[in-house]
């Protein structure tokens, strides 16, 4: 039987680790070719590695998706590799806390340049490859569907203490999905967003004292006090905070051709919460 994603290209940045890896892995088991992305070479090769062990075909792209050159380095990756485009799944992201008296300037725009200045500079990158590919298949008489799947947060649709500059981010790709599906439909690409709810990673990790990741040469505290967590936890409708694997099955639906008339859409993934 043919797999849903045979020999598309599919680009996922922070897909080291955590959401996104579980995202590269189940794109690969369905056929895609990979681009991986992540901050440190060892997680990005070790995601390549696995992926080339089950007989799927991955590179990897390493480096800091806010990085003035990442955006062109990245898509000529998939271009130089395997010569095509398909799919751009924009996951990279982290969080640094603090209420607005508290929060610094660098905390502020450390949020948006990861989590809406980054997509928008693939995505501008993408737009003059993929205009290229569908003018040649159209002169070929082929209609290909690509997509672009954002990612968001219930932090973007309803907020969250202690996260204004998260949150702001967040609704922005909200509004950025809905602008490029507008912009990109003639060129038969449909644009998505998933906003999760609370995805047990290791960024939402038990905290300890010392619990911190460094990111871009700052130790940024991560994890949730568990006490918290069991609150939390106790919120959502489902009961329980989703896996990395549940978090890329929705991805994989805005993915595959059953979604092809589908854009411009946030579909929420948090085991039916809709509140914070």
């Amino acid at each position: 039987m043919t797999r849903k994603l045979e020999g598309k290209v599919a680009l996922i940045t922070g897909s080291g680790r955590g959401i996104g890896r579980a995202i590269a892995l189940k794109l690969a088991s369905e056929g895609a070719r990979i681009v991986v992305n992540d901050l440190d070479a060892g997680p990005a090769e070790e995601v390549v590695a696995e992926i080339k062990k089950s007989g799927g075909q991955a590179v990897a792209c390493v480096g800091s998706v806010t990085a003035p050159d990442f955006a062109e380095r990245f898509i000529g990756t998939a271009v130089n590799e395997y010569k095509g485009l398909d799919i751009v799944v924009n996951n990279a992201g982290y969080t640094w806390d603090n209420v607005i008296q508290k929060m610094t300037d660098e905390q502020w725009y450390a949020m948006l340049d990861c989590h809406l200045t980054a997509p928008f500079r693939i995505l501008r990158a993408a737009q003059p490859v993929i205009r290229s590919l569908v003018k040649t298949e159209t002169e070929a008489g082929q209609r290909v569907v690509r997509k672009v799947v954002n990612i968001s947060s219930v932090a973007g649709l309803f907020g969250n203490a202690g996260q204004t500059n998260y949150s702001a981010a967040k609704a922005g790709i909200v509004g950025m999905t809905q602008t490029l599906a507008k912009e990109w439909g003639r060129l038969n690409v449909t644009v998505n967003c998933v906003a999760y709810g609370l995805i047990k990673t290791r960024l939402t990790g038990s905290a300890g004292e010392e619990a911190t990741a460094n990111i871009e040469g700052r130790e940024i505290k991560v994890g949730v006090n568990p006490e918290l967590m069991a609150m939390m936890e106790k919120s959502i409708p489902l009961g329980r905070g989703g896996t990395p694997d549940e978090a890329a099955g929705a991805v994989y639906l805005l993915c595959i051709p059953e979604s092809d008339y589908v854009s411009g859409q946030t579909l929420l993934c948090s085991g039916g919460l809709t509140g914070i």
